[in-house]
């Protein structure tokens, strides 16, 4: 009983009494609004649409999962999009580099 006493008595005593030494809460600096004037959102989109992407992904399903992957990524860069496909199983390439 005596501990849940000291911890309440604690908790009160950190609630009233301001901070004090390196943990102490920093004044909030000053918003500046020169950083939002050159924010990305201020150009139009620069990547492909939706549309385009969805066909990209619908196209040549029946081939094989590396094959196909290949095959999008050389599809992104027909339209100049770098396409990081995913590396499966990157051990062999390992293995032959060392």
């Amino acid at each position: 009983m005596r501990d849940v006493i000291a911890r309440a008595a604690m908790w009160v005593l950190r609630l009233l009494l301001p901070a004090r030494g390196r943990h102490a809460a920093l004044p909030d600096p000053e918003p500046t609004t020169e950083a939002l004037s050159g924010a990305v959102w201020g150009r139009p989109w620069q990547g492909p649409s939706a549309e385009t992407v969805r066909e990209i992904f619908r196209e040549c399903p029946e081939l094989p999962y590396l094959q196909r992957e290949r095959w999008r990524a050389a599809a992104f860069a027909e339209i100049g999009i770098d396409y990081d496909h995913p590396t499966t199983n990157i051990t062999p390439v390992r293995a032959a580099a060392a």
